[in-house]
Parts: structure tokens; sequence; C-alpha cells
């Protein structure tokens, strides 16, 4: 029994331990300031829209508010099973139109597809967002500036632009801390920041030359292991937000964990046999990244940390109990560390309620995984 103990206790401090150094990590991280850019890169921006028809037309008329030269940047749609009359609605905008019917629909192949059309386009700049993202109308010059400082790929700050569901401020949190443990503690450190899935741009060259090879539905990921391998810095912008609908609803947000969660399996199960070589040659950046994916899902680690204190303060003496006790508290902690002041308030406590329910979902996908990372799982949006 003491040595299962032990076993459960390093294994989990270990986790926990990781989340807190970056947290604390984060705290440190400083605004990166690039100057005002010598030119103007010409920008593709790509939208993949699968069954988006409720939300792409909104987000492709605020995108086009952009306040760069408008010679300078072009969006193209990738409109996935999307209507009729919302694709004839997106060929009056002053935009590109690629139009997909896949029998298994991915980002994957929605990024392949824009690719192969501009092929000769002189693209420098590929932005990839998703099809509800909004953002501001300096998104395009702020990019423009850093990679005018020497960055080759860049992940704005994704948030929740819906708080009006418990579900919704869940997700917005969750989302906020991987912003802090994942990116600007990473950046603060020196390391690179963690792709979202949007709100990214990378070298259209070195874009155009990997985007080949990506074939799951976890492409961000597909597309960290290349940078990584590359030694390609990713940079975070803080400053840069990108709004993003976040999910209202306790079953949508189950699928989508059961996708993210099968895409952070297939990756460490590609990635691993590199840990001995990238340590070898000092690539700390994907030893970090493959330690990263090693990491059990936040919310279960949540649960069975606090789930086991709960044990061992029930069933075993104080003096065994404490150190079970530290590491709750040292998650408490590196959670609280992680998200945004603004976001303290009566409705997070009330949406922390249903944090239980979500736990023990997210423990049922674990057995309901196979084939899931090879598809697209549509999330579903709520009403405007």
């Amino acid at each position: 029994m003491i040595i299962i103990d032990w076993i459960l206790y390093i294994s989990l401090a270990s986790c926990v331990a990781y989340l807190l150094f970056y947290a604390i990590a984060s705290c440190f991280y400083h605004l990166p300031h690039f100057p005002k850019a010598l030119m103007n890169r010409r920008f593709a921006v790509l939208f993949p829209a699968y069954k988006e028809d409720r939300i792409i037309i909104k987000s492709v008329q605020r995108f086009l508010e952009q306040e760069y030269p408008k010679e300078l940047f072009d969006i193209i749609v990738i409109s996935d099973q999307m209507l009729p009359e919302t694709n004839e609605t997106l060929e009056q905008l002053p935009i590109r139109l690629l139009k997909a019917d896949y029998t298994d629909s991915s980002k994957a192949k929605a990024l392949n597809l824009a690719v192969d059309a501009m092929e000769k386009e002189a693209y420098e700049i590929i932005v990839i967002m998703d099809a509800d993202n909004v953002t501001t109308p300096y998104f395009l010059t702020e990019v423009n500036r850093s990679f005018d400082s020497g960055l080759q790929a860049v992940q704005a700050r994704r948030t929740g632009k819906n708080l009006n569901t418990d579900i919704a401020i869940l997700d917005s949190v969750s989302e906020e801390i991987n912003n802090s443990i994942f990116r600007s503690g990473h950046n603060a450190i020196g390391l690179s920041a963690s792709l979202s899935g949007s709100g990214m741009a990378f070298d259209a060259d070195w874009f155009k030359q990997n985007v080949r090879s990506l074939k799951t539905a976890g492409e961000d990921k597909e597309l960290e292991t290349l940078l990584l391998k590359q030694r390609i810095h990713t940079g975070y912008l803080q400053y840069l937000p990108v709004y993003d609908e976040k999910t209202q609803k306790a079953d949508a947000i189950k699928h989508q964990r059961k996708r993210w969660i099968a895409a952070q399996f297939d990756a460490l199960s590609s990635v691993l046999p590199d840990f001995p070589k990238a340590l070898l040659r000092g690539n700390i950046d994907y030893c970090d990244k493959i330690l990263q994916w090693m990491l059990p899902p936040r919310l279960l680690q949540l649960a069975g940390v606090f789930m086991i204190t709960l044990i061992v303060a029930i069933i075993s003496p104080w003096d065994a109990a404490i150190k079970w006790y530290v590491l709750s508290g040292a998650q408490i902690a590196a959670m609280l560390l992680a998200i945004p002041r603004t976001l303290f308030n009566k409705r997070l406590l009330k949406a922390v309620m249903q944090l239980p329910l979500l736990a023990f979902a997210m423990a049922g996908n674990l057995f309901k995984l196979k084939g899931v990372n090879k598809k697209f799982i549509h999330t579903e949006h709520g009403s405007d």
C-alpha cells in the first residue's frame, strides 16, 4: 500500500510541478516590443469552414476591416459542406472561395487544398483562423511587425468572446490557463509557445513545404512537431487577441475534448521515440513538448489529485496525508496563478460546480478514442 501511494504521488507530483513551474514563469513574462516594420509583407488568411454557415460570413466581414493595405492580404475561405446560399453570399465578398466536399473532412485536408490553390501566388505569411474567430483591425499589422523582427511562427492570444453559460466560462478559463502555462510561461524562459489551432501565422514558404505532412485532426500538434524538430521558435503575441466562440453545452465540450485527447495521444505516440535523440542533440524545446504531451488531461489530473487526497485523508494517518495536502495546494496554486484576475467572480465560482460532472465525462472519453483523430468533429456553436 505504501509503495502504491508513493508511485501515485511521484507521478502526479511531477505533473503538478510542471504546471506550477510554468504558471510561475508566466508571471515574469514581458510583452515583446517589435519596432515598426521596414516592409509590408503579403498575407494569405485561411478560414477553413466545415458546416459553419451560421458564423463564417460575419467572421470574414469582420476580418475585411483590417487596417493593413487591402492589396497585401487575401482571405481564402475553404467551404466544406456548407449551404449553397452561404457560398453565394461569400462569393459576393472580396475574397477567394474554395469549395470542398470530402467524405471524411479534416482541417488538414482543407489547408492542403488552400495551398494547392495558392501554389503560384507570392505570399510571404500564412495566417490560419477558425470560422468563428474575430480579431482586432491591427492584427495583420502586428503580425507583420513580429515577422519583420525575425520570427517565422507566431501564436496570437485566443480568448473567449462569449461567457453566457457555465460551460462557456469554464472553456474560456481553460483557454486562459493554456495561454499562461503553455504560451507566456514558455516564452518567458525562452521556449516556444504552443499552438492553439487558430490565430496563428507562419512563414509562407515553410508552411507550403510542411503542410503536406499533416494527416490528422490534430494539425496544430503536427505543426508544432515540425517546427520544433527544425528548431523554429514560436513567439506568443499576448497583446494580440483573437476572439473565439466558446463551447456552451456539456455534450459539445465532451466531444470537443475527446478529439483533443485523441490528438494528444496520437502526437505523443509519434514523437516519444524522438526523445532520446532530441535530448542528446540539446533540443530542449522539443524535449519539453514531449514531456508536455505526457501530462494527463488537466481536468482528470485535477480530479485525480483531489480524489486521492480525500481517500488518503480518510484511511491514512495525518503524517501520511501531509504530502497529498501539499500537492493539492500546489495544484490549486498553479491554476490560480494561470487564470487572469478579470475572470475571478461569482459566475466563475458557480461554474466550477460543473467540474465533477465534466471530469466524469472526460474519463469516459478515454474509452472512446478509436478513430476520433482521423476526421473533423464539428463543434456546435450557440446562437448569436
